[in-house]
């Protein structure tokens, strides 16, 4: 907002004079009631208490963003040509900035080189690996949407997954672990056997055309070398010519999340959403004043979630900071090397994962002292773990940061230099160009400040939609914008945030977010249950774990052990039932409806 007033494009001047003198008249001054105040600078930590009632408007002297995926890794590239970008050490993989991005524009030109075009889907299935990141950028430059596709899933979630948004091309290593992802993909597509690559007409999957495999050669695939060989100087120049037709509002990543319904929905995020998210999650954690150079972040969330993706690879390129990823499945001893062997600043993890390096029995082995600081997110975080990571670990300028896949994911996050009470109590502060509000679940109306009522979220953050689900897009986002989290919440006055529970059923475990309703629709097929409840547990390491409890129909016998093997390969291992016990009935409400949360209390955990 202009602080001057002008007519046209003059000011008015201030240097008026008259010839005789003039008498002013005076009207008496009207008063206004008072609105309250909203408004929470959080450049820094907030010192003064501002807020009145449970709304909370982040504001900053930094702008947004404006730029692309692509863009922002350009910039840092040009800026930053011979820092180290990404390091992956189970693989051996060192690329400066510069190094990744002409990776980038050779993948991204053979993209473009083997038919794919601005606005199709490409999946990327499997673990932490180099070609993880390669492909989010290089999509990302070509215009392709990249849709994170779960490495656990089985055959049964990833042909919904794929459907669901009609994609048009899958990345994927042959196997990783127990995870054999080319025979689950011709599971689905038999016909890849004697199709050419890129030629593939599935049956169950009719807009997926393309399959390429990152190491041994496929029948009906491509193989990574031949994508990074396909882009003639004539692609380059068509990739050249895209960048000044792409929107920072195109569409851009697809993050699967569970919501109302037992199926995952297709969080469609843009350019503007994660970008400016990434700027500023570095810039909360001072990434801007920190000598850059010397940021290093051991990263072993994984990359198909917001978590590492955004917080990961979008922060690298906005903020031109160095990831290294320790493994390429979750190993917690490897983290603790790699912040030794690579002198890491700073650590990314799950409440689950800090658990693991905590209880290595040689922790006190490990040289941690370059680690400054470290992020906990991906589900709800128990104060004595954080007490823990700062006086165990000595991480002092420790964070937790709090949001949704649908709001790109992060809109509270505290401030590395808070006292205990808010790193291990609240969920951080109002993020910036971010509101929220504390509102009634029932009546939509606000809370007084300090109430506890359901969080909503509005701003650049949230989401375009649920790709191809209107219906599931305007149950959770409001014609006004406002974003229904579904998570009981306070505000206090500074604008920091205390999250006290959910309203939805979702189960968080160990950072994977599982809807209950998904798993009992998969327990309904197995031939001795008659009814299927889940619900969460909590647990010490994990947060939460899966408890299953059946009724099994007239005459059935039935183990726990049965349930959980007939799961094994069917759903996602983190899916699978931790506990499975059995009732006859269960509790109900007088609509009949079931209490899930005294559910386990009329039996006994298996």
């Amino acid at each position: 907002m202009f602080s001057r007033i002008a007519f046209g494009s003059q000011p008015l001047r201030s240097n008026v004079f008259f010839s005789k003198p003039v008498k002013l008249l005076q009207k008496p001054r009207t008063t206004f009631p008072s609105q309250g105040s909203c408004a929470v600078h959080v450049d820094s930590p907030p010192t003064i208490p501002t807020l009145t009632t449970s709304y909370a408007h982040g504001t900053s002297s930094k702008s947004l963003l404006f730029s692309t995926v692509g863009g922002s890794l350009q910039a840092s590239a040009e800026r930053f040509p011979d820092r180290e970008a990404v390091v992956f050490l189970q693989d051996g993989v060192r690329k400066t900035f510069s190094q990744l991005q002409q990776d980038v524009d050779q993948a991204a030109a053979g993209l473009l080189a083997l038919g794919l075009k601005r606005g199709d889907r490409l999946g990327m299935w499997g673990p932490n690996t180099y070609e993880w990141v390669l492909f989010q950028f290089a999509s990302a430059k070509a215009g392709i949407i990249l849709v994170s596709v779960n490495p656990a899933y089985q055959v049964q979630e990833l042909e919904f997954a794929l459907r669901k948004v009609g994609c048009n091309a899958i990345v994927c290593p042959t196997q990783f672990k127990t995870q054999k992802y080319c025979d689950m993909l011709r599971q689905i597509c038999p016909e890849m056997d004697t199709a050419i690559p890129g030629s593939v007409k599935s049956a169950r999957l009719p807009d997926l055309h393309t399959m390429i495999v990152t190491d041994s050669r496929q029948p009906g695939m491509y193989h990574l070398e031949d994508v990074m060989q396909a882009g003639s100087s004539q692609h380059m120049q068509q990739l050249e010519e895209l960048q000044k037709k792409l929107s920072f509002d195109d569409p851009i990543n697809i993050q699967f999340t569970s919501g109302t319904t037992g199926n995952p929905k297709g969080a469609t995020l843009s350019h503007h959403n994660i970008v400016n998210n990434a700027y500023f999650i570095g810039m909360r954690l001072g990434y801007d004043w920190r000598v850059s150079s010397q940021v290093r972040v051991c990263l072993p969330v994984p990359m198909y979630h917001c978590f590492g993706s955004v917080g990961g690879g979008i922060v690298m390129a906005t903020h031109g900071i160095t990831l290294v990823c320790p493994s390429t499945g979750y190993d917690g001893r490897a983290n603790l090397a790699a912040m030794e062997s690579e002198r890491c600043t700073f650590v990314y993890g799950t409440p689950t994962m800090y658990i693991d390096m905590l209880g290595q029995p040689d922790l006190a082995k490990f040289d941690l002292s370059s680690v400054e600081g470290g992020i906990m997110a991906g589900s709800p975080c128990p104060p004595e773990i954080v007490k823990k990571v700062i006086s165990t670990m000595g991480i002092k300028e420790f964070v937790i940061a709090y949001g949704t896949t649908e709001n790109s994911p992060v809109s509270f996050c505290g401030f590395p230099t808070d006292n205990l009470e808010r790193k291990s109590e609240t969920v951080g502060c109002i993020a910036s160009h971010i509101e929220a509000k504390v509102v009634d679940p029932g009546s939509g109306q606000l809370v007084p400040l300090g109430i506890s009522g359901e969080l909503m979220i509005r701003g650049y953050c949230v989401m375009l939609e649920y790709w191809g689900d209107v219906a599931k897009t305007d149950e959770c986002i409001a014609k006004d914008r406002w974003y229904k989290t579904g998570d009981i919440a306070s505000l206090d006055k500074y604008g920091f945030c205390r999250i006290e529970g959910r309203i939805k059923d979702m189960i968080i475990r160990g950072g994977e977010n599982i809807y209950p309703a998904e798993i009992e629709q998969f327990l309904h097929t197995h031939p001795k249950v008659q009814e299927a409840q889940v619900i969460g547990i909590k647990d010490e390491r994990m947060g939460e774990e899966v408890c299953a409890c059946l009724k099994l129909k007239a005459g059935q016998d039935c183990s726990a052990e049965d349930i959980k093997a007939y799961c094994k390969g069917k759903i996602a291992h983190f899916k699978i039932p931790r506990y499975v016990t059995f009732v006859n009935d269960y509790p109900l409400t007088v609509s009949g409806k079931v209490i899930s949360q005294t559910i386990y209390s009329y039996s006994k955990l298996s």
